[in-house]
């Protein structure tokens, strides 16, 4: 997302005048975001109010409004330079920045991999290493495989990007797989490997079509959204799907998102009770 930024300077030097910036201020063309930093008018709220915080937009703020999976959303994640001061809230530009003030804002204070110039938001990668301080490893890694299966980044910059965070974190390059469509489909995957299952990714069967997960060669397992599984027919079509690999031996399991983000535990009962009946 490419927002920047622009001083009284910059507008001046565009030909603006003092009055020209009050006219598209009063217009809603500009926004003051705070004191001496201007934004286009049509800015997202969020990016509005981490450059009036004092920073650039960052993190799960940031990788959700590019449609990347985040699985908990809620604080405005702000990154702030090792200088920063006159921090203010990110409601009133007059107001600094308190305890009080401060509800609902993560900062961020990790050095960028790319340097931002004066973009308003951080670039994605810097954003993707922040998510991963932010969140659980499952959650996290869900992210990283939602971004690289969207082809927002390299797995070679990915892997650079690992070596900008604490070492503690690199062991989860491994486990990154940029096949999973979806954060519901990584996250049952990896709670999969932690039961110690065998599990491969989007497995084509002739005549069917793919499947999102085949665990220990027999149960498939699909994670199910609405976006992609309403009406009819898309439920007929998803249930003789099922009954032509019941007759080739497979047993099918269809959590949906919901299921496998609220309820992991129920979801995790059932792939074990199906584990502990596997055919012969």
């Amino acid at each position: 997302m490419n927002v920047e930024f622009l001083h009284r300077a910059d507008l001046i030097r565009d030909g603006f005048r003092r009055a020209d910036i009050d006219a598209a201020l009063a217009m809603g063309h500009l926004v003051r975001a705070r004191r001496d930093h201007y934004l286009p008018g049509d800015t997202a709220e969020a990016v509005i109010r981490a450059v009036r915080v004092g920073g650039r937009l960052t993190c799960l703020s940031l990788l959700s409004m590019l449609s990347v999976f985040v699985l908990r959303h809620r604080a405005l994640h702000v990154h702030l330079p090792r200088n920063a001061s006159r921090m203010r809230s990110p409601h009133d530009r007059r107001r600094a920045l308190s305890s009080r003030t401060r509800r609902g804002v993560r900062l961020h204070w990790l050095p960028l991999i790319n340097p931002p110039g004066k973009s308003a938001c951080v670039s994605i990668l810097d954003a993707l290493a922040h998510s991963v301080l932010c969140q659980a490893p499952r959650a996290a890694l869900a992210t990283l495989d939602s971004a690289l299966h969207q082809g927002l980044v390299r797995m070679d910059e990915v892997a650079d990007m690992f070596h900008a965070l604490p070492a503690k974190y690199r062991v989860l390059f491994a486990l990154l797989d940029p096949r999973s469509e979806s954060g519901p489909e990584t996250i049952m995957r990896l709670m999969l490997r932690g039961l110690g299952c065998e599990v491969k990714v989007q497995v084509a069967f002739e005549g069917i079509g793919r499947v999102d997960l085949l665990v220990d060669g027999w149960l498939v397992i699909e994670c199910d959204s609405r976006g992609f599984h309403t009406g009819w027919e898309s439920q007929e079509r998803d249930r003789r799907r099922d009954i032509l690999l019941a007759a080739r031996g497979y047993t099918t399991l269809r959590p949906t998102a919901k299921m496998i983000i609220d309820e992991p535990e129920l979801v995790l009962a059932a792939v074990k009770r199906a584990l502990a009946t596997r055919p012969r």
